[in-house]
């Protein structure tokens, strides 16, 4: 006995029921009733076993091997990855930021600036720069510490000049 999947729809009328040979519905007939028949014969004849069980055993076996394909890749973002240092590429970003930020050229032997490339220069993964919000916040938070310290120097300084004309 073969088993022949029809893969056009057929609508019958018997003894008042309205049979509907749908591929899908067959499928799931013959799984439901022919499965090991099926199977068997699937096997002899080496045909692809298309029952709706066996293509979701199909699909999970083959999530299963893009998943132990997915946990061996890393996806690096254009701005994570790193340029390795090289004295040529330091020389040409340093040349081309004075010329972008129209710095003047004794801006490379800053001390600060040599201070911020050696900071700079002890990460291991690259650096982040902060945005204009987070340096416009740090820039006020130094300047009001600055005042904060000034303020207390004035202090002790009239304190001095007020005291001093009776110690005279």
């Amino acid at each position: 006995m073969s088993l022949i999947l029809f893969t056009h729809s057929l609508v019958s009328h018997r003894n008042g029921c309205v049979l509907v040979s749908e591929p899908t519905t067959l499928r799931w007939h013959a799984e439901a009733n022919f499965a090991g028949k099926y199977q068997t014969w699937a096997k002899t004849n080496r045909f692809e076993l298309m029952l709706p069980g066996d293509i979701k055993d199909h699909k999970e076996k083959a999530a299963h091997a893009q998943q132990a394909i997915n946990s061996h890749l890393t996806e690096q973002k254009l701005a994570e990855w790193v340029v390795p240092y090289s004295d040529k590429l330091f020389k040409t970003a340093a040349i081309e930021w004075l010329i972008a930020t129209d710095q003047p050229i004794q801006a490379l032997e800053h001390l600060k600036f040599k201070d911020m490339i050696d900071v700079a220069a002890r990460t291991t993964n690259g650096i982040k720069i902060p945005g204009r919000k987070a340096t416009r916040a740090e820039i006020m938070r130094i300047f009001k510490n600055h005042l904060m310290k000034l303020k207390v120097t004035l202090n002790v300084c009239l304190l001095i000049l007020t005291i001093s004309p009776y110690i005279f």
